[in-house]
Parts: C-alpha cells; structure tokens; sequence
C-alpha cells in the first residue's frame, strides 16, 4: 500500500479530489469537443422523413439499375422498397390518412412498365443471359402479385400521370421561399432536404442536452444560461460544415444584403418565366415537322406560261427526287396535289390529270419505306380517294390508254387516242395488300377492326372499277389476275339467298335481284380456267370456287371439282399461300359433307388437318406457342405476313368437334365389330387417344369441354345407349358452343341425332349378338326410336357385308343368329396363335440376315464347295428347303446359284455328245 493512503491526511484527501476532478474535467472537455463536431452534421428529422427519405433512396436505385437493364439488381432491390415500405405503413396511416404516396405509385407504375416492355420484347429477351432470364420471370410474378393491392391507385395515376409535376413545383417553389425566410428571419430552424422542421423539435433537444449538463456539473449552468448565445451557437453548429469554416472570417451584413438581392432576383426571373408561359398558351400552337425542315419551293414562276410541256417538266423535276436520302415525302404529295390542282385550273386535259393521279398514288405508295409494316390511316383514306377518282377519269374517257408496254418517249397528252405509261392493275393489288396489312395490325376484338373492315366496300368498288376498264382494254392475262382479285373478296362470304333460290322460296336469277354469287364465282372461274397461262392463278381460283361451293352446300359440284383438278397430288409443290388456301378448302369441303350427311366423306377431308394437332398453323389462324425454337425470328416474321385476317377465320372449335363426332361415328362401331382382332387398325388416332386417355383416368366427372362431352358420349355409344350419346353431343352448352354456328342448325341437330340412332343399333348388335339366339325386330325399332323399314335396311346391310352372321325371318320379324362368331376363349386363343406366327416369322427374318452377313463377309470358301457338291450332285438342291422360308434377297442369290447349275449342266452335256 502507497505510504500516502496511509497516512490518511486531509491535506492528501483534497489533493487526491483536486486530480479526480481535474481528470473529470478534461473528460468532459473531450467529450464536449467530439460532441460539438457531430452536432455540427447531425440533422434532427422526424420518423415520418427517415421513412420517406429510405423510400426514395431504394427508389432512386431501382432506376439506375432500370437504365442499364440489371434485373438480378432491380429485384433484390424490390424486395428491399416492399420491406421499406411495409415499415412506413404506421407512419403513412398516421399522416397521410392510409393514401399511398404518389411518388411510391409512380414508381410501382415506371417498373411495371419497364417489365412489360422487357417481356414483349422477345428478341431482346432471348439475348438476355440466364441469371437476367430467371430473374425477370421471378421479378415479373412478384410485381403483378404486390401491385394487387395498389390497382385504383394506378389506375388514377395513370388517368393523370403527369399531375404531380406541377403541384410538386409549386411546392418546391413554397418550400424555397420558406427556407429564405428562415434564412431572414434566423430562428434556428432545421431544413431536412425541402420540408422545413418546427425549432420547438430542436428547442427540445437543447433543453434535454441542458438537462444533463446540470446533473454533471455546475459549470454547465454558467454555459447555457443565456438563450441568445444560445440560438446563436446553434445557428453557428448547423451553419459551418467543417472545423475550417468555424473559424474563419464571418460574412458582414452587407454580403447577406447581396445574397438576399440575388434570391430576389431569382424570384422575379422565375415569375417573368412563368408569364411568358402564359402569354404563350393564350396564343396558336405551331407544328413543328420531324426531320429537316425544307422551304416548299415555288411551282411557277409569276409570269409564266402553264402548258403541259411545262407542267410535265415539273412532274418529272418532283419525281426525280424519289428515293433520294434527304426527300420529304410529305412535300412531294403536297407537291403533286398541288401540280393537280393548277392542271385542272389552267384545263390542260384529261391525260395530264391521269398522270398525275398515278404518280400521286406511286408518292403514297412510297411514303412507308418498310414494305412489312401498314401505312398511316391518313394515307390510306388519300389512296382510296386519288384510286377511285383515277379509275373513274379513264372509264369516262376510252380513248385514255394506260398501259406499262406504253414507253415514255412514246407517251402522248395532245391527240387523241391517248398514251400514258402507267398500270393500274398493279396499283389496285398494291393496294388490296396494304388493305390486308392494316386488318392484320388492328386488334380484330377491337371497333377499329371494324371500322377498317368497312373500307373493304372501297376496296371491292376499286377493283370493280378495275375490273371494268381491263374488260373494255385489257390482255388475258390481265383480266385474270384482276378477277382473281374479284374472286379472293368473294369466295369466303355466305350468300343465304343462293339457299333459298334452291329451295324454291325466291325466283331463279335474272330478276330483278341480280346474279347470285355462286353464278357471279361461275362466271369468273370459267374465264381463268379457259385462259389464264399460269398455272398458279388457275389453281388459286379452282380452291376458291371448291370453297365456295362447299360454303353455299353444292357437295357434289365441289366433290368433283376436287377430284377432277387432282389437287392433292401436286399442292404440296405449290407456294405457302396456294396450300394455306388448299388447307382452307379442305377444312370447308369437310364441314360441307358433315351437313351433308356424308359423315365418312367429312372424316376423309378433315382428318389431314387434325391428325397434325396444328391445325391453327395450317389454315394461318395464328401461330402456336414456339418450342425449342423451332423457328427462327426472320421465319416467325414471315409466317405473320402470311396470316389470314381475322374476319375470315374458321372456327376452330367447331372444326374439331366435327372431326371428333364423324370419328365417333365411324370408330365405335368399328371397335365393337373386332373387339378381338389382333391387327385391328385406328380409323382415326386422334379420337383414339382422347379416348384411351379417359379410360386411364381413375376418377371422370361430369364433361366441361367440347373433347369430354364427345369422350362421353362415345362410351354411352359403346353400351348401345343412344340417348345418353345424343344428350351428350345435343345439349345447351354444345349448341352455343359449336352447333349454332352452323346455317339451319336445327336440320344438323336432327341429322345428329338421326346418325346416333342408327350406329347405337349396330354397336349394339355387334356387341351383343353372341348373347342373342334371335331379335324381334319391332323391338329394336322401339329401342332405337326408328321405323321399322330403317332397321330392317340396317340388318340388311350389315348381313349383306358379312358383318353380321345371322339371317331374316320376314313371317315372324325377327333375326335369327347364326352361331359362328367365336367365343371370347377362341377369340384370345386367335390371338394368340396370330402372336406366335408373327413371332416365328420376325425370327427367321432375324436369321436369314445373320446368315447374308456371314457369307458377305468373304467366306466363299464354303461357297465353292457348295458348288463343287452341286456339280458333283448333278440337279442336287443342297439346303434348298430352307432356302425356301428365306427373304427375296436370299432367293436372287439362290436364283444365280441355280443359273450357274444349268451352264455347268449344259457343258456336261455337250461333253458326252462330243464324245
């Protein structure tokens, strides 16, 4: 122990408290000193802007990560903005009464955005890398689940997305002026980035510091007694930045005059600013042209002579210019409008208007430089317009000639007859095929779908004007193609009024009512198939009167159309769309023959299409979702320029359950007649595989689709119970589905229901025959709802083809059956012995291979001696019974081998002869 503790005087205890509090003080100056240089950056903040201000920073960061397309990045820090957010939620029930903040809307809104673009993208997506792939299928799934519950809010934000800017302007402006005040005014205020703090938050805090200063010493009081120093400490603590400017020289009064000149300076541009904007929003809106804006020059001069040398020049100065880099061409349509207008002002004739109404249209025609892509609406309506007024001038004038042969040196606008280079037929196919690029773009669920399709009125009248201006001048081959024009608008529409001319209920044609369409199709097809010289618009045209005639119920005459073209054997070296068009006919034929009662005939046509399992492709109905990339980006682009519009699209649907019910109708009788037939054959597999995929379903419910209903009604077929099959197949929900599609769909549902009766009778004695000795016909008559002469027809039939072993007793009215159908023991044991022989033959076949290999390998050593045996056995067949089971390839080598007997045979002869 120290000698001074020992001691234990008074003088050593004052010394001893003298050092603790000296050691005390120091502390406290340090600590006093660390604390003055954090108050100078400490920035008191309520919950409410910590919450907000770790919002915005996340926010801030997913847009980063947006620009430069970082999805790993943009989820985490997702999930990072929901957790954010999920902490804020007391704060924002509390001062903002539960609405969501619309920066945060905004922000749910920029990034749902930016995933839907990303995803559409499709090209772009197959760049992405596998880590950015994943991630923004996980992002995609999370946002459109979170975004649930934010769905009005979006949806009012996107009716008014740009709202915010200007309050939040306004605000920014409130929040400047405020923070000058403060600045004026110096009341020791707070600003935590725009929004000013109340100094009661900061009084606060200073008289808690204050407080604790007095629990440690009493010098803390002589510190902090005045309140002016301070106000002015803490002003001096939140104004300097670094221990460097606490130092320096303050600023005088007279520079923060100068600051306060400078604000209000500020202000005032600001205010000039926004006045000019006003005055400017009272005043016209100006449009500013994309590109280089070029002077529209000057067509003539003032004084000069218009004639047609002239304006002719002009004509040719203005198309010079097409196809060049920097062309506008909007002027140039403006320009040739105008060069129009001053022909028709100064009556230079007919011709010159002619011409320039066919440049025009070349102008419009060149305006979209993407051939793929549709042309403006604006445009679109122009052509139509310029085309029809064209057409009209040359039919109102015949001695105007247009024609392409027609040079331009030759061309002639003075006297009569005129000459003008230019061709109209293919102005008119240009323009049909920029009609069906515009249907093609329009959502075909949508009123703008419908609004363009009335154009196709325009559309038909261009080409009938068309048609009547190559029918008064024109080549064959010209009007060939302009009829197959004609006829691709025609073939596909329904005409009720052919139906009813059949039936008698309206007077034949040449009334007042006018040709019919089927006479109208006639007509044209005839023309083309005596004179076209290309095979391909021939072709075209037969598909669409086959088509046309299977529309308006003519079987026969399509049948043989069919039959005599011998399409199908030369359609698949046609082009993409001739067999798109084959596809179609055939599609339309089958439905035809279905309402024709010709259920086998439907099965026949339709059975190409659907065995495929693509019959959307094949008829150009849309494209089926692509799998391991089948096809490239430039082939899918290619196959959309080839879909057909949506207005002329078969029902799919209805396409299927056509098929699916002629199948039902020929496979389950089918199978009831060679339930045990080993090699028994699938008439269709398509139906065969629905089928055995219910039948492996442990639990069926009740059918929903159209597959289950036919599923169902197929097994209620099998039992011979008709009635639950035509309930099946006839009900509320199939009519809407599929049969009231049909014209005359009543006369289908009896023609249905008519066919199911009849093949549940032969299913049912297929099936159950081996149980019956004999069947009064009346009974089965009862049974199956059908007149007695229509059973007897069935049985007849069925005994005729030797489907059936049993006989008619016409005094009693009954069948008697002949046991010679086997039993299901002999049937299985049938069966088996088929196996077994299939069995034995494979085997042999396996065999005589194994052994063609041996002796092909070289061993001609036991050939020799084969032969040697052979000569020396003269008409010796060594081995020959075997070879007898041996394939053709072994009976060509035995053949050779017997050859070479027979010379060998005939030189022994001639020997002993010479002899």
């Amino acid at each position: 122990m120290s000698r001074f503790f020992a001691n234990g005087s008074d003088s050593e205890s004052e010394s001893s408290e003298e050092e603790v509090q000296a050691q005390n003080y120091n502390k406290a100056a340090n600590f006093q000193f660390s604390d003055d240089e954090e108050e100078v950056k400490r920035v008191v903040r309520s919950t409410k802007e910590k919450r907000y201000e770790n919002i915005t920073s996340i926010i801030k960061t997913i847009r980063n990560h947006k620009k430069i397309k970082d999805i790993p990045n943009t989820l985490s820090s997702f999930e990072d903005l929901t957790r954010a957010y999920t902490k804020a939620l007391p704060v924002i029930s509390k001062e903002e009464n539960g609405i969501t903040p619309r920066f945060y809307i905004r922000c749910l809104a920029e990034l749902e955005d930016f995933i839907n673009e990303v995803w559409e993208d499709r090209e772009g997506r197959k760049n992405l890398s596998k880590n950015n792939s994943k991630s923004l299928g996980t992002l995609r799934q999370k946002v459109r689940k979170y975004i649930k519950d934010f769905e009005d809010d979006l949806a009012r934000f996107r009716e008014a997305p740009d709202q915010e800017s200007d309050v939040e302007d306004g605000e920014g402006e409130a929040h400047d002026s405020d923070v000058d005040r403060a600045g004026e005014d110096s009341d020791g205020g707070v600003v935590v980035g725009k929004l000013p703090v109340e100094p009661k938050a900061a009084k606060a805090v200073q008289s808690k510091v204050i407080a604790d200063d007095d629990d440690d010493s009493d010098d803390s009081i002589d510190w902090d007694s005045d309140t002016e120093s301070e106000t002015e400490s803490s002003e001096d603590e939140n104004q300097y930045q670094n221990m460097r400017e606490r130092f320096l020289k303050r600023t005088t009064d007279k520079e923060d005059k100068d600051d306060d000149k400078r604000k209000d300076k500020r202000k005032e541009q600001k205010h000039k600013v926004r006045k000019r904007a006003d005055d400017d929003e009272d005043g016209e809106w100006e449009t500013v042209v994309k590109g280089n804006v070029v002077e529209k020059p000057k067509m003539f001069e003032k004084d000069a002579e218009i004639d047609i040398p002239l304006v002719l020049a002009k004509l040719v100065e203005i198309m010079s210019a097409r196809g060049k880099k920097r062309t506008d061409r909007r002027l140039q349509i403006d320009l040739l409008f105008e060069l129009r207008d001053i022909s028709e002002q100064h009556a230079l004739g007919t011709p010159i208007s002619v011409k320039i109404h066919f440049n025009i249209i070349s102008a419009i025609f060149d305006y979209n430089q993407k051939i793929s892509e549709p042309m403006k609406l604006e445009h679109w309506a122009l052509l139509l317009e310029v085309m029809q007024s064209m057409m009209k001038l040359l039919l109102a004038n015949p001695e105007i000639n247009l024609n392409e042969s027609v040079a331009e040196e030759h061309e002639e606008y003075v006297t009569a007859p005129y000459f003008i280079r230019g061709c109209p037929l293919a102005a008119v196919e240009r323009l049909d095929d920029e009609f069906t690029k515009l249907l093609k773009e329009c959502d075909p669920h949508s009123n703008d779908y419908v609004s363009r399709l009335k154009d196709e009125i325009n559309v038909v009248k261009t080409i009938e004007l068309v048609v009547q201006y190559f029918e008064r001048s024109g080549s064959n081959n010209e009007r060939c193609r302009i009829y197959l024009r004609k006829i691709e608008h025609l073939y596909y529409k329904f005409d009720p009024e052919v139906l009813k001319r059949k039936r008698g209920e309206q007077p034949e044609a040449g009334t007042a009512t006018g040709p019919s369409s089927v006479e109208v199709m006639d007509k044209l097809c005839k023309f083309i198939y005596a004179k076209d010289d290309t095979d391909r618009i021939r072709t075209r045209a037969i598909l669409a009167h086959i088509y046309h005639h299977a529309m308006h119920d003519n079987w026969f005459q399509a049948r043989d159309l069919v039959l005599m073209s011998h399409l199908q054997d030369n359609i698949d070296a046609a082009d993409p769309s001739t067999r798109i068009l084959y596809n179609r006919m055939m599609a339309n034929l089958g439905l035809c023959a279905f309402r024709q009662e010709n259920i086998k005939d439907a099965h026949h046509c339709l059975v190409d299409l659907m065995v495929t399992g693509k019959p959307k492709e094949l008829l150009a109905q849309g494209l089926l979702p692509q799998r391991q990339h089948e096809r490239s980006a430039e082939q899918e682009k290619i196959e959309k320029q080839r879909q057909m519009p949506f207005h002329m699209h078969i029902n799919l649907e209805l396409l299927e359950c056509v098929y699916l019910v002629s199948a039902m109708l020929l496979e389950i009788p089918y199978i009831a007649a060679h339930e045990f037939d080993a090699r028994r054959r699938m008439i269709s597999k398509t139906f065969y595989q629905q089928l055995r995929s219910s039948e492996r379903q442990s639990l069926v419910g009740p059918p929903e689709s159209m597959r289950e209903h036919v599923v169902a009604a197929a097994k209620a077929m099998r039992c011979g119970n008709w009635q639950a099959c035509a309930n099946f197949i006839v009900n509320k929900k199939m009519n809407t589905k599929v049969w009231d599609l049909f014209y005359e769909s009543e006369r289908v549902r009896e023609m249905l229901v008519k066919f199911i009766k009849e093949e549940s009778l032969r299913t049912y004695l297929f099936t159950y025959s081996n149980v019956y000795t004999s069947i009064s016909i009346p009974s089965l008559s009862q049974m199956y709802d059908l007149p007695l002469p229509k059973v007897h027809s069935i049985i007849s039939k069925m005994i005729i083809n030797e489907e059936l072993m049993a006989s008619l007793d016409d005094p009693s009215e009954t069948v008697v059956m002949h046991r010679s159908e086997p039993s299901r023991l002999q049937a299985l044991a049938m069966q088996f012995v088929d196996k077994v022989t299939n069995l034995v033959d494979v085997n042999e076949k396996v065999f005589d291979m194994k052994q063609g290999n041996f002796f092909q390998r070289g061993n001609m050593g036991n050939r020799d001696r084969g032969y040697n045996r052979n000569q020396n056995n003269q008409g010796g067949n060594w081995g020959g019974q075997r070879r007898d089971n041996r394939n053709q390839r072994n009976r060509n080598q035995r053949g050779h081998h017997k050859n070479q007997q027979q010379q060998q045979q005939q030189q022994q002869v001639q020997t002993i002869d010479e002899e």
